[in-house]
């Protein structure tokens, strides 16, 4: 402890120090702060809720109405994905709505992603043509399904996601595309029910569903059977993480139209607006992001009418990661995609024409978000030399406990509270409460990890690191059945053309 006296005799630090009352207050004030803002959403989120709930148990199309769903083409970019491509593309083609297609486009895999594709789904090639209305990298082919109608394929170099999508839409025929993770099925009604926002509003311009973690269910034929815990202690934890951010605190945003991510595991687009603003871009890693954040920088800053959407129940399920490397690396994606998002559109941040998006949620999602963790991570430091120093007063320590701690807690707990009274997908009693204590477990540990999982992205973005798609770990165990039910219908069923 040599170092700490000398510091402290440096800095006159210790009990009752002025430079030492000032930081202490200072962090907790931002936790506390922090903490409100997430528990406001929530708060939003349940007035939201208590109108959705019901509406989405009675506004499903009747099928006499079918007729009148605008047609939709769904949009699937693949790299390196052979584990879990069959299982992802054979839930698609049993979605139930009436007209859509289903364009696979094949970013340059190194693995067998294309070899499945042609064989699971008896591909040859197609004399369609693919206008460029969007850049992207060459196409070496174009196939066509002989078994399914309305699935194509695209072969091309690699260049990325954000490319791969551009390469989608240049194909896609219909006015509206839903961009799909190749690593994710969707629920078979999910189609009909995000598009209502498009039925009810001309304005509506993109909207998001639910992504849930599918390790652990139960999967056949690229159908989820039954929804269930995973096994992994990693995939639990980021449950509660995905409801209190991504769920949640996404439904809170909505109603400002405020929404400034649509995950691009499972999103819609009116394509018009998408070209418009130029496509995805290709120097991000958070393409989806970007993309929904420029959006709302050209209808904003033009005074045009829009609405971005949240849709909670419609539902993508996607394989979480199940160890710290993965996660780790898609944590620092993420916050680096963030920051790349935010500062390629900060001509947002407190525009006399941004409202509420320029001048709530920007800020927001700068200060607490984007370099959050850097005062995250300083303020657990502090923290902790302080008391082990013991400079701390212990009023100080426990007020600082609570504004961590205890109101993290309290978010997470709130958050379950809120699906069971809305969406609930985990049956159960025994599942209920391993969520409620996981909802406790998480913040002894795991949310501070993925501080400073987060603060590693904003230190590579700073150094301006090289950016790529990357690709993740995945078992695909959870859609095996899936792919071994294809392979014999495949040995059973003749093509048919």
């Amino acid at each position: 402890m040599d170092w700490l006296t000398q510091l402290q005799q440096d800095l006159q630090f210790g009990l009752g120090s002025p430079v030492v009352a000032v930081l202490q207050w200072l962090f907790i004030g931002y936790f506390v702060l922090l903490s409100l803002g997430y528990l406001a959403l929530n708060l939003i989120a349940l007035w939201v809720m208590r109108g959705q709930i019901q509406s989405a148990r009675t506004e499903l199309m009747p099928a006499s109405y079918a007729s009148f769903l605008p047609p939709i083409s769904v949009l699937v970019p693949a790299y390196n994905e052979e584990a879990t491509i069959s299982g992802s593309i054979h839930s698609l083609l049993q979605l139930t709505y009436p007209e859509y297609e289903v364009i696979v486009v094949n970013d340059g895999s190194k693995d067998l992603t294309m070899q499945v594709l042609k064989e699971q789904f008896q591909l040859v090639p197609s004399s369609a043509t693919c206008p460029l209305h969007l850049a992207c990298q060459p196409i070496l082919g174009i196939y066509q399904s002989s078994r399914y109608p309305n699935l194509k394929v695209i072969d091309k170099q690699n260049g990325g996601k954000a490319d791969a999508l551009n390469a989608g839409i240049n194909l896609s025929r219909f006015p509206l595309f839903c961009g799909v993770d190749a690593d994710s099925i969707l629920q078979r009604d999910s189609l009909q029910r995000i598009i209502r926002p498009f039925l009810d509003d001309p304005y509506a311009i993109a909207a998001g569903g639910t992504v849930r973690i599918a390790n652990g269910c139960e999967v056949k034929d690229g159908l989820l059977l039954k929804a269930a815990l995973p096994e992994k202690l990693l995939p639990q934890l980021q449950i509660i993480e995905y409801l209190r951010g991504f769920l949640f605190g996404r439904l809170g945003w909505s109603p400002l139209n405020c929404l400034l991510i649509i995950s691009g595991a499972f999103g819609v687009f009116r394509k018009s607006a998408v070209i418009e603003a130029g496509g995805y871009r290709h120097n991000t890693i958070g393409e989806d992001m970007e993309l929904v954040v420029r959006l709302h920088k050209l209808f904003r800053l033009t005074q045009r009418p829009y609405r971005v959407y949240f849709i909670p129940d419609p539902v993508c399920w996607t394989e979480a990661p199940e160890d710290l490397a993965t996660l780790s690396n898609q944590r620092v994606r993420w916050q680096r995609g963030l920051l790349e998002s935010l500062m390629a559109n900060r001509s947002l941040l407190f525009h006399r024409k941004a409202g509420a998006v320029g001048w709530l949620a920007y800020p927001f999602s700068l200060i607490f978000e984007a370099f959050g963790p850097a005062i995250e991570v300083a303020g657990y430091l502090f923290m902790l030399t302080a008391w082990l120093a013991g400079w701390l007063d212990p009023v100080a320590m426990l007020a600082f406990l609570v504004a961590t701690i205890g109101f993290g807690v309290l978010i997470s707990v709130v958050a379950l509270v809120l699906e069971e009274m809305s969406y609930p997908v985990y049956p159960g009693r025994r599942s209920i409460l391993r969520l409620f204590s996981l909802a406790i477990i998480e913040n002894f540990g795991y949310r501070q990890l993925n501080s400073w999982w987060r603060l590693k992205g904003l230190w590579r973005w700073m150094r301006n690191s090289k950016s790529s798609w990357g690709a993740m770990k995945r078992s695909g165990q959870w859609q095996q059945a899936a792919a071994q039910t294809a392979k014999a219908d495949d040995k059973s069923d003749p093509p048919q053309g």
